[in-house]
């Protein structure tokens, strides 16, 4: 076994220990693998260990690696942007990827609708909520999220799936698990009001035990699977 199969492996029992704790089935997290500044050989090994969702924070990047794997005809994958979207790259976003975590204003999710081709079912899509109100993250507040969930939801190319979030770190799993409460409490009501809405997008490697316990549908994780990331080539 090689080691990011290895890593796969810890980190699946890692999130069947955490949904065991609270009654939940391990079923109900899905495993994103965090792959950005990583290259395709190493998504190939994840793959070989059974990994199918991947993570892109950007957009050419991952663009190129949706490519890549497309060209090799290879199974296929299931391809996630999970970085901060600008209008001029909506377009490959539309084009390329499978879901957007990302969409934090209507212009944004107008032009993913209106740039998702014909030939594509619509584009899955969470809105992405500024939970810890950091003015270094992008999201919008939890009180406009009505809103915005109601502009989304009636746009064709897209198809609503739910909510995302990236809380600020916090140093104990109390303050985490609340911060993961009120992402959840959000959810839960957005599921109530949406048929399409199944996905909270919420929880990395420090704090997905805490995500999981409060609702998470899908964790986010990287560096424990692939290892520490390079940005010097950025």
């Amino acid at each position: 076994m090689n080691e990011i199969a290895h890593n796969l492996a810890q980190v699946h029992h890692k999130i069947s220990a955490a949904a065991l704790r609270c009654g939940r089935a391990c079923e109900e997290v899905t495993l994103l693998a965090v792959s950005k500044t990583k290259p395709a050989s190493a998504i190939e090994e994840a793959v070989a260990a059974g990994q199918r969702a991947f993570g892109e924070n950007y957009v050419q990047e991952g663009v190129d690696k949706i490519r890549y794997f497309a060209e090799k005809g290879a199974q296929p994958l299931e391809w996630h942007f999970i970085g901060p979207l600008q209008s001029n790259k909506s377009r490959l976003v539309a084009e390329n990827f499978d879901w957007c975590h990302t969409v934090d204003r209507l212009r944004i999710a107008t032009r993913l609708s209106e740039q998702r081709p014909a030939g594509l079912s619509p584009l899955n899509v969470l809105i992405q909520i500024n939970i810890s109100d950091e003015h270094s993250k992008s999201g919008i507040a939890l009180s406009e999220l009505d809103q915005l969930a109601s502009e989304v939801a009636a746009l064709p190319g897209l198809v609503l799936r739910g909510l995302m979030a990236i809380p600020a770190p916090e140093p104990d799993y109390e303050r985490q698990f609340a911060v993961c409460s009120q992402m959840a409490a959000a959810f839960e009501a957005l599921k109530n009001r949406y048929s399409t809405v199944d996905t909270l997008s919420l929880g990395m490697t420090d704090d997905m035990d805490a995500a999981i316990a409060a609702g998470s549908t899908m964790v986010r994780i990287g560096t424990a699977i692939f290892g520490a990331r390079d940005y010097s080539a950025r």
